[in-house]
């Protein structure tokens, strides 16, 4: 027993002496455990054994094989015989120093061989950082749907867990045991095996090439690119049909719940009031929004569609099809569909017959904002497009950049281009979308320059490179494209670097075929197998989710500092408002032409409320002064001439009836209308004391004017009037003294007048008599003086003939002319014919002034037909018909103008008004001032504040 337990004791020492742990050679015996030393050792010889002290190497050992280790100090070990000691102790000890060297060997071997494949295994493995974009949008909003807390309180502790799982470090250790105790050989051996045997896989590792790794890892990098793109592609259209499914249920009402506006149509109605308010895009828009640029046919148009996955531009051949700005908000929802902001029309993107229609209302509208003598316009045109899928944001595309002007285009059309894309790039936070035609050569390029002008360190600029196929194809050398877009071959500077695939060329090509072969394109391209392009800078899908979260991300770094800059905007302009109309409402321009309208409208609602009376004295009053001239001249004058009553009383029927079927009607109309004009003027402008505004005068007039020109009076009031007149004119019965004497009197009235003007004709003729001559020292002309002489003689003829007639005979001129010669006066005979009827219309004004002062006691010889009398009154008959024709007349329009005339107006008024109310340009124009101006200003500062605060908010929210 004691013996079988000393041999046992001496295979230990012997196991340990061979396994030389720590040392390079056999450790003698000596060197162990004390307690060791001090059992009897059959295999050493009795205690007179004796050997020479023996030198050795000390090496520490290393995991670091390849490395070259430290040596230690020199070792002098003395071999000495020591007696047999018997302890129950020492076969404790021998199990104890077996088991802790087998596990210290198990586990350094073990670790060593572990940190090798760790090491191996990472550096095989891709780097995956450049695939976070992987990850769908719907993953971030999981918890709208989904409760994390009560789902995070229902699951046990980590602790609780890790109770229930079992001790890996314990089943290590037992398991190294258990290896060491079965394998063959000793446990040192074992222990260091595995060490030995990466040693040896590390060698033969390194003697691969380095060529041949990299075209290992380049494989297994582009499979799992393309196994990620896969998974990438069908969770992107589960999502899609997910969020369809979504969006149709909320559509429905089924969750009965009002569905909030969303975030980018929210933003996009900030731009689209601020492309009102401020047109230029000065220092006050700072907002974000994505700004595609490019040379003329670089692809802009067609990048723009494929991220809206819709065919939705006008297109055509190497021609300007893009002529003013195009706003397009990209937004989700559950059909794909397109709509203006400005009408209520949606155009179903899936229909063919509606994609043609929205290109061509699209060109229609590019071409109705260009104005005449024009190429392009800044006016924009705002589209919103929904559908599911698309990636939230606000693209601007505009005008391509053009180096020559060629024939049909404004000579200002280069200039015009570059100051619209300056506008839109010179706001700091607009993100440039550069576009770049792979397929020409890069010194051709225009846009490039412009940009980094606008963003020199490249800090808000994407990169695009279009038409790379047909590049891969052209280009001699593969490394200019890689050259392109790493940026080496431009000044400008890019946030990120992407090329694109739009296509063939073929304009009737869809979304999917375009998408399909762009993906076909890339994945056999030598560009991304000779790494090139990495993966994550190709496809036009990868383009779209990088400018639409470099989009989200410049909105929320600046859109809090615009809220702010818009609220101080808005105090100073409240200050400037309660400084200088402290007593006035705030009413912008919309609102002042709503007060104006209501004004316009109240005044011509006023015109029915004059009085019948005021009606017809206008009317009589206007009416006779423009027919007296033709009533003395052509009617009263020559029936005057006649020798008898009866040829009088003929020749005047004759010459009414003329009259009234060829101009008196149409001159009633005529005064009619005028005096609606004047009444509907006076109405429009006159002041109404403290309470009127001169900020209207501009657009009353201008209503005023229109109305007037869209009016047209009944064309069957003549027909009517002209059978009134007639049968006024025909009467000849005066029924009583009071319109006798009234007649007299307007006869006396009309000839007075007449008479008036005529002398004031005469003196004009003739020149100054005597005593101006005298009291305003001044003379006559010479003409003057020959025209006196003239009137002289010719007085002289009247006074020797008061029946003279209406005309001199040739005798009486030659006889003139040769008195006046032989007065030394040298006269025409036109000019003697001239003063002549002057003289006699004055003559003939006097002679009947006094024949109506002697008919005022005619009415007794009127009513018994002026029998056994001398006296004949037959030109007060005459002004009586006259005068009873124009109150007929007056009466007969007043009716005409209060029945049918006014409400006439006032229906043009209404069409004017609201013509004016859909024109804003006329609105502008007609409605100026500083007051409208800080109105319109306020208006809109709080309005955008108020939508930009709201939007803040919801964005937060989201957050």
């Amino acid at each position: 027993m004691w013996r079988a337990r000393a041999a046992a004791a001496c295979l230990v020492c012997q196991s340990l002496g061979n396994s030389g742990y720590g040392m390079k050679g056999k450790s003698p015996l000596q060197k162990l455990h004390l307690v060791s030393r001090s059992i009897h050792h059959p295999c050493y010889p009795n205690s007179k054994f004796q050997r020479p002290p023996l030198r050795i190497w000390v090496q520490q050992f290393s995991s670091l094989n390849h490395l070259t280790l430290r040596k230690t100090k020199l070792l002098y070990v003395k071999h000495e015989y020591q007696p047999h000691r018997n302890f129950w102790l020492a076969r404790v000890a021998s199990r104890l120093l077996k088991l802790r060297y087998l596990v210290l060997g198990s586990a350094v071997g073990g670790g060593y061989t572990a940190k090798k494949t760790y090491d191996q295994w990472k550096d095989m493995m891709p780097d995956l950082s450049d695939y976070k974009w992987i990850v769908p949008d719907f993953v971030w909003d999981l918890d709208e749907f989904i409760d994390f807390e009560k789902l995070n309180k229902a699951l046990p502790d980590a602790e609780d867990l890790a109770r229930l799982l079992p001790d890996f470090d314990k089943i290590g250790e037992s398991l190294s045991s258990l290896k060491g105790f079965f394998s063959p050989g000793t446990p040192g051996e074992t222990a260091f095996k595995a060490t030995d045997q990466g040693y040896d896989n590390d060698k033969q590792y390194k003697k691969v090439s380095d060529k041949d790794k990299i075209d290992q890892l380049q494989e297994e990098l582009l499979r799992t690119q393309l196994k990620y793109q896969r998974m990438l592609e069908r969770l992107e259209k589960e999502n899609k049909e997910l969020r369809k499914l979504v969006l149709q249920r909320d559509d429905k009402g089924i969750h009965q719940r009002k569905l909030k506006k969303s975030l980018i149509d929210m933003y996009s109605e900030v731009l689209d009031i601020l492309s009102d308010y401020d047109a230029s895009y000065n220092t006050q828009d700072h907002l974000p929004r994505v700004v595609v640029v490019g040379d003329q046919s670089a692809g802009k148009t067609s990048v723009l569609e494929m991220i809206a996955q819709a065919r939705i531009f006008p297109r055509g051949s190497g021609e300007m099809m893009t002529r003013s700005p195009v706003k397009v908000t990209l937004s989700e929802g559950p059909h794909h569909v397109a709509l203006f902001k400005d009408s209520s029309r949606e155009f179903d993107l899936t229909k063919e017959e509606d994609l043609a229609a929205l290109r061509n209302e699209i060109e229609i509208r590019m071409r109705n904002s260009v104005k005449e003598g024009c190429t392009v316009s800044t006016e924009t045109i705002s589209l919103n497009v929904k559908g599911p899928g698309l990636q939230r944001m606000v693209l601007v595309d505009l005008p391509g950049v053009i180096s020559t002007v060629t024939s049909g285009m404004a000579p200002d059309t280069k200039e015009t281009i570059f100051s619209i894309s300056k506008a839109y790039m010179q706001n700091p936070n607009a993100i440039i979308l550069c576009i770049q035609d792979g397929s020409v050569d890069a010194e051709r390029s225009i846009v490039t320059d412009l940009v980094s002008q606008m963003d020199p360190q490249g800090k808000r600029t994407i990169f695009v490179l279009t038409k790379v196929d047909l590049a891969e194809k052209n280009v001699a050398s593969p490394n200019r494209i890689q050259q392109i877009i790493e940026g080496k071959l431009f000044p400008m500077k890019a946030l990120g670097y992407f090329a694109v695939v739009t296509g063939k060329g073929n304009t009737n090509e869809s979304i999917d075929s375009i998408k399909e072969y762009e993906e076909d394109f890339f994945q056999n391209s030598k560009l991304l197998k000779t790494c090139m392009l990495k993966a994550h800078q190709v496809t036009t899908r990868n383009l779209s989710l990088a400018v639409s979260d470099c989009f989200w991300k410049m909105v929320r770094e600046s859109v809090e500092q615009q809220a702010d800059a818009f609220k101080a905007t808005r105090f100073n302009l409240e200050t400037e408002w309660k400084n200088n109309y402290p007593r006035l409402r705030e009413l912008d321009r919309n609102e002042l032409f709503e007060k104006a309208k209501n004004e316009i409208l109240d005044e011509v609602i006023s015109l029915t409320q004059v009085t019948p009376k005021h009606w017809e004295e206008i009317l009589q009053k206007t009416l006779w002064e423009r027919v007296s001239t033709h009533v003395i001249e052509n009617i009263y004058l020559p029936a005057a001439q006649t020798v008898n009553s009866g040829t009088f009383n003929t020749t005047v029927d004759i010459k009414l009836k003329q009259w009234t079927d060829k101009q008196l009607p149409n001159k009633a109309v005529e005064v009619a209308w005028a005096t609606l004009q004047e009444e509907f003027s006076r109405f429009m402008t006159e002041q109404k004391g403290k309470e009127h505004d001169d900020i209207f005068d501009k657009l009353k007039q201008a209503v005023k004017e229109e109305s007037i020109k869209r009016h047209k009076w009944n064309e069957r009031a003549e027909d009517s009037l002209r059978v009134i007149q007639h049968n006024a004119l025909e009467d000849r019965s005066i029924s009583d003294k009071q319109q006798w004497d009234a007649a007299i009197y307007f006869m006396e009235e009309t000839l007075q007048s007449r008479l008036k003007d005529t002398e004031s004709v005469i003196e004009d003729m003739v020149g100054p008599d005597w005593k101006k001559r005298w009291l305003y020292w001044i003379t006559r002309s010479k003409e003057q003086h020959v025209r006196n002489e003239t009137k002289n003689e010719l007085e002289k003829l009247i006074k020797c003939n008061d029946d003279h007639a209406a005309y001199l005979a040739n005798d009486e001129v030659t006889t003139v002319r040769k008195n006046l010669e032989a007065r030394g006066v040298t006269v025409d005979p036109c000019l003697i014919k001239d003063t002549w009827h002057q003289i006699y219309r004055r003559h003939f004004l006097r002679t009947a002034l006094s024949h109506c002062n002697l008919c005022r006691r005619g009415f007794y010889y009127y009513q018994r037909h002026f029998v056994d009398s001398e006296l004949e009154c037959n030109d007060v008959v005459l002004f009586w018909r006259i005068q009873r024709m124009l109150a007929i007349t007056a009466n007969t329009l007043r009716q005409q103008l209060t029945n049918t005339e006014v409400r006439r107006l006032e229906k043009n008024v209404k069409e004017v008004l609201e013509d004016f109310a859909e024109d804003n340009e006329k609105k502008v124009k007609l409605l100026t001032g500083k007051r409208v101006q800080l109105a319109e200003d306020l208006k809109k500062v709080r309005e955008i504040q108020e939508k930009l605060e709201v939007f803040i908010e919801a964005l937060h929210q989201e957050k």
